[in-house]
């Protein structure tokens, strides 16, 4: 949430829309830090097309 400086309820409607990747440790949810630079990446492509 603080590298991305977004809100809980905000990072977890990306994470069902598919946009931010997870993966489950146990009940855990985590977040990589190849999948922040991936949803940054995202992010870039679609500031560029509008």
């Amino acid at each position: 949430m603080r590298l991305l400086s977004l809100s809980r309820s905000v990072i977890y409607e990306q994470i069902r829309a598919g946009r931010l990747r997870t993966v489950r440790q146990g009940r855990a949810r985590l977040i990589p830090a190849s999948a922040i630079d991936d949803y940054i990446s995202l992010l870039e492509q679609e500031a560029k097309a509008s």
